[in-house]
């Protein structure tokens, strides 16, 4: 199986498709949520309101001076917080006043998936969206969603984005896991993969990855993986490529 432009892909190439993917989720985020959605060659940004702030992906790694001259403009008037991610690892953005910390983007090439251990499904449902929005603000701690409001951070119209899929798993009938996922371009990508506080080390983050891996097996899949996450994922036959660098205005 290729990628987009008909080569393998490869572990250099991790960097710039994930830098796509994540343009075309948070591109779709955005505009099921209603918020503006900003397109230069070198970066995508989102500006959210006060609770989900700006969140700027680098594109390139060869921003220009008017580049960086609008993302700084844009950082400067967004309601906080305030994220960038560079997946090349090569924008210096700390005279942005925001901290820094980096990630490996990993790649898997396409390949057979073993079945789940237990049940995941595709997210159809307004309760099962809801679930999983609780589930990953939980999971990540995401304050900033919190008091919780159903549908502000997945809302309903992101179902109806083209290859976006969310899923989830349950334990004891109520949703411990979610992950979403994008297809673009002919290679897909991992977001959001969180398991709720009481439900983990029992597997149910692996069987979401195994139930929403599956139906991406025949492409190219990226991830930016948490260093914690990083053995569950090479055991299901991600490597690690290359560093990416996050900036926060949550970490200055």
């Amino acid at each position: 199986m290729t990628n987009s432009t008909d080569t393998p892909a490869r572990l250099a190439d991790a960097p710039r498709l994930q830098a796509r993917n994540s343009a075309a989720f948070w591109a779709a985020t955005g505009r099921s949520r209603g918020h503006e959605v900003i397109r230069r060659r070198g970066f995508l940004a989102v500006a959210g309101d006060e609770r989900a702030g700006l969140r700027v992906l680098i594109q390139e790694p060869d921003l220009t001076a008017d580049e960086l001259a609008e993302m700084a403009g844009l950082a400067r008037e967004a309601a906080e917080p305030v994220d960038m991610e560079d997946p090349f690892s090569a924008t210096e953005l700390g005279h942005l006043g925001m901290g820094s910390w980096q990630m490996p983007i990993m790649l898997r090439p396409p390949g057979g998936v073993e079945p789940a251990a237990v049940p995941v499904q595709r997210v159809r449902s307004e309760s099962d969206l809801h679930g999983a929005e609780r589930a990953v603000i939980e999971s990540f701690g995401l304050h900033r969603f919190e008091p919780y409001r159903p549908g502000e951070m997945f809302p309903a119209a992101l179902l109806d984005e083209p290859g976006v899929e969310l899923f989830v798993a349950r334990v004891d009938g109520e949703v411990a896991c979610a992950c979403v996922t994008v297809a673009a371009n002919g290679f897909g990508s991992h977001y959001w993969v969180g398991t709720t506080e009481a439900a983990r080390s029992r597997g149910i983050g692996r069987a979401v990855m195994l139930g929403s891996l599956a139906p991406l097996a025949q492409i190219p899949v990226t991830l930016t993986a948490s260093k914690l996450g990083v053995p569950l994922y090479e055991k299901l036959g991600f490597a690690s490529a290359a560093p990416s660098t996050w900036w926060s205005s949550s970490r200055a």
